[in-house]
């Protein structure tokens, strides 16, 4: 066993490789997936206590998977994901395994069967090792919890880590896990990853499938992936049929650049981050800046009421108003009570500005091959603030951290979520790259790009 210091992140030397190289040390016999995965459950159960970043961690289950990784290993059957741990958000049903959706309504709920998209990684012989954290029903960006406590960024404690896919990156970067699933209905996979310094990736809308994953909004929600760095994704992506190209026509690409989304500003580190980024891809790239008046008019408002008119729908399906005051947060108790004074116009009124939008946008990318966007106008706001301020600009948390994801939601086009070089001790910034719908493995080769140019120009500065 090894000892976990709690103050430190949790990476093993092992674990820092990346997946891939991981899974050419287990193949190698170099270490054994019993060893990996012991390794993984004592670095998640060091981020619960520490950050609040599992709901659930399951020895028993990850053991028994990693004792058939390895004679599958001895045997020469190893599948394509063979003795990787990877962690599953508590969105996402797990056979056997608690899966409380982030409420204290469904408390010791046991699955009868698992989500499509962990049968998968299951059947690739990635290893289940547990539940990372999620704001409840997933309608939140701060993972916070009134009953369960929030989860912490763990490169800074007083600040949150995103949400509502908070608990996976957290977990990430606090290095219990190289890899994670979550889920992305207006930014929930990005936001967190771009907060606390990771990968995440939303493919396009019905790629990967949503089956026993418990909707927020049905006609938003997205399946995604979370990693270390953007190989990390790859190897899932792949293992799930995604196929990522391997010709140089990335090369070519013609980059549509967005600085910012009215009315929310940049803040100056942001700022600074992406214009420095921009610097370096220009570079490499045909770049165009994107006019974008009358780009994302009325978006935001649109998600938001899409969100609530399904997300009430889908709570009050399967729950009475009993058990919704008893047993839900203060929060979501407020948001469904909105939702009940919403009607028809209001969703026609959604969905027609949801088609303008979305035409308008394949309007822009008939243009260009991809746009490229600051994840995030800010770094992860504290624990606890409502609003945040950005210049003259002041608004919520949730405007704040959703304006520049939640348009890719509502119109359905693949986005990732990387890291972007900042200066000494700041926290992280990011770049989001969107695609064209059906896309995903094209912008999943040029992140990979992306990212190892700009990690070069970090490490070569002074």
């Amino acid at each position: 066993m090894v000892t976990i210091d709690l103050q430190q992140p949790a990476r093993t030397a092992t674990q820092a490789t990346g997946l891939r190289k991981t899974l050419r040390a287990l193949a190698a016999r170099r270490i054994t997936a019993t060893a990996l995965t012991e390794q993984a459950l004592e670095a998640a159960e060091a981020s619960k206590r520490s950050l609040n970043a599992f709901s659930a961690i399951d020895w028993d289950r990850a053991l028994k998977a990693a004792a058939e990784s390895d004679r599958r290993y001895g045997e020469n059957r190893q599948r394509p994901l063979e003795g990787l741990p990877i962690a599953i958000k508590d969105l996402i049903d797990t056979k056997g395994m608690e899966t409380r959706y982030g409420s204290a309504a469904y408390l010791g709920n046991l699955p009868a069967a698992d989500a499509d998209i962990v049968r998968a990684l299951v059947e690739r012989g990635a290893i289940i090792i547990g539940k990372t954290t999620t704001h409840e029903f997933a309608w939140g960006v701060t993972t916070a919890s009134a009953r369960f406590g929030d989860t912490l960024n763990p490169l800074d404690r007083s600040r949150i880590p995103g949400g509502s896919s908070g608990g996976a990156a957290a977990a990430i970067a606090h290095g219990a896990v190289m890899a994670g699933v979550g889920t992305d209905t207006g930014g929930s996979v990005r936001i967190p990853a771009a907060l606390c310094g990771v990968v995440g990736f939303k493919p396009t809308l019905g790629t990967l499938s949503t089956r026993g994953v418990f909707p927020l909004a049905p006609s938003c929600d997205h399946v995604g992936l979370l990693g270390e760095q953007v190989d990390d994704v790859v190897m899932l992506a792949e293992a799930l049929h995604i196929e990522v190209p391997e010709s140089d026509a990335w090369l070519s690409a013609r980059l549509g650049v967005i600085r910012e989304i009215a009315p929310v500003p940049l803040s100056p580190d942001i700022a600074a981050a992406f214009d420095g980024a921009m610097q370096r891809l220009a570079q490499i790239f045909a770049c165009v800046n994107i006019g974008t008046s009358g780009l994302f008019d009325a978006v935001f408002d649109a998600f938001a009421s899409i969100v609530l008119i399904e997300g009430g729908i889908e709570h009050f399906r399967r729950n009475d108003w009993d058990r919704i005051a008893t047993h839900y947060n203060p929060e979501t108790v407020d948001r469904l009570k909105r939702a009940e004074t919403m009607d028809l116009r209001a969703y026609a009124a959604a969905q027609q500005t949801r088609r303008q939008f979305t035409a308008r946008l394949h309007e822009v990318m008939s243009t260009v091959d991809y746009l490229v966007l600051p994840t995030c106008p800010c770094i992860a706001p504290h624990l606890d603030a409502s609003n945040v301020s950005i210049g003259a600009w002041t608004g919520t948390v949730r405007e704040a951290l959703m304006t520049y994801t939640a348009p890719f939601n509502i119109a359905g086009f693949p986005a990732i979520s990387i890291p972007l070089p900042t200066g000494d001790h700041s926290l992280p910034a990011a770049l989001q790259i969107v695609a064209r719908p059906g896309d995903d493995g094209a912008l999943l080769q040029i992140a990979q790009q992306m990212e190892q140019m700009l990690q070069t120009v970090a490490t070569c500065e002074p």
